[in-house]
């Protein structure tokens, strides 16, 4: 059987997840294809599997044919439903919500899109993600939707031992845009260098083709008022085989990994820290409480507040014993609630009660 995934670009979460599950769907028989409208970076990560790359109508068509799809699933874009409909596609079309970022550019997306999901669509799916499914109860009372966690293969993607150069790394993976709230880890950053250990380095991971050019020219002038440039690394599209490295060392080196985010749908670069004993310090962004959960897999802090982000990141840094126990609980965690096994399992529940018989 074959499924074709559909999304914008090949980056972020969405690739990690299309990645992740390909192994795990394919265990159990389930050949995933992937197709993306544009690739804005000079490489591609490999998927494994046959990846398209084409927003062309007659090039989409051809694949659909071809690959004679039991169903696509279609990541947050509702215009595919009737442009694949209108290609001729008959079978089983899912919309996939991974995060909108504000609640409110949530809302309305969901709320738009009410006609050509039931005009199109057969089914909805999302990690979990409780404002998203609540805003789908609201929305979509009797509409068949799908709930379960994204998958993570521990084994693929996991703690590697490095050499220490006897700095203490404070590291932020996202998109220079407002919800992801660089401007709180700058700030935090700042305090924790000048106030705490001047032997901290601030390690930043982002898509630079994905990040917003207004935020762009903010983003640098904090740098510069706040006087961080030798004290901060940027990191652009590193390649997702390297990360492991890049997460265990910050684990290794007394430091951690901070999520300052607004609103997150299912972060995975949570999950990829606390699969090599890096730990987390995260806003409550909604998203994250199926990883994280207070003092066991990691630690919130509220939204806005520095001196609590503060507080709660000494504490990260400085008590051992609560160190060791999130470094070792969220890796835990993660091997239990988002195994690749579980995953595929919940999948083939979905399309079953689709009628779509993965046998």
């Amino acid at each position: 059987m074959n499924i074709l995934f559909v999304f914008y670009v090949p980056s972020g979460g969405v690739e990690t997840l299309n990645r992740q599950r390909f192994a795990a769907l394919k265990k159990y028989g389930i050949n995933a294809h992937y197709l993306y409208y544009e690739n804005r970076r000079n490489f591609l990560n490999d998927h494994s599997a046959p990846t398209f790359i084409t927003n062309d109508d007659a090039e989409i068509k051809i694949i659909l044919e071809d690959g004679d799809y039991s169903a696509v699933v279609v990541v947050s874009d509702f215009k595919t439903l009737p442009r694949f409909r209108s290609m001729g596609y008959k079978g089983k079309m899912i919309i996939e919500i991974q995060g909108y970022g504000p609640k409110k550019v949530a809302r309305e997306a969901l709320t738009n899109a009410i006609p050509l999901v039931n005009a199109h669509a057969d089914g909805f799916l999302n990690p979990k993600t409780p404002h998203i499914m609540q805003l789908m109860d609201e929305l979509y009372p009797s509409f068949p939707k799908f709930s379960f966690n994204n998958c993570f293969d521990t084994s693929q993607f996991s703690y590697k031992p490095s050499p220490l150069d006897g700095f203490r790394k404070v590291a932020w993976i996202g998109r220079v845009e407002d919800n992801k709230n660089w401007s709180e880890f700058l700030k935090l950053g700042y305090q924790l260098i000048n106030n705490y250990n001047p032997n901290i380095q601030l390690l930043m991971f982002e898509d630079p083709t994905l990040s917003d050019p207004k935020e762009r020219i903010k983003f640098n002038k904090l740098i510069n008022r706040l006087n961080l440039s030798p004290k901060l690394t940027l990191h652009s599209n590193v390649p997702h085989s390297e990360m492991a490295g890049f997460f265990s060392e910050i684990g290794d080196s007394g430091g951690f990994l901070c999520s300052t985010s607004k609103v997150e749908g299912a972060p995975y670069a949570l999950l990829e820290a606390m699969s090599c004993r890096c730990p987390v310090l995260t806003t409550d962004s909604d998203g994250v409480r199926s990883s994280i959960i207070h003092n066991q897999t990691g630690k919130f802090y509220s939204l806005g507040n520095i001196d609590n982000a503060i507080k709660e990141a000494k504490e990260l840094m400085d008590n051992q014993t609560i160190r060791e126990s999130i470094r070792s609980n969220a890796l835990e965690h993660v091997k239990t609630h988002f195994s690749p096994d579980l995953y595929a399992q919940n999948f083939i529940k979905m399309l079953e009660s689709l009628g779509i018989n993965p046998e």
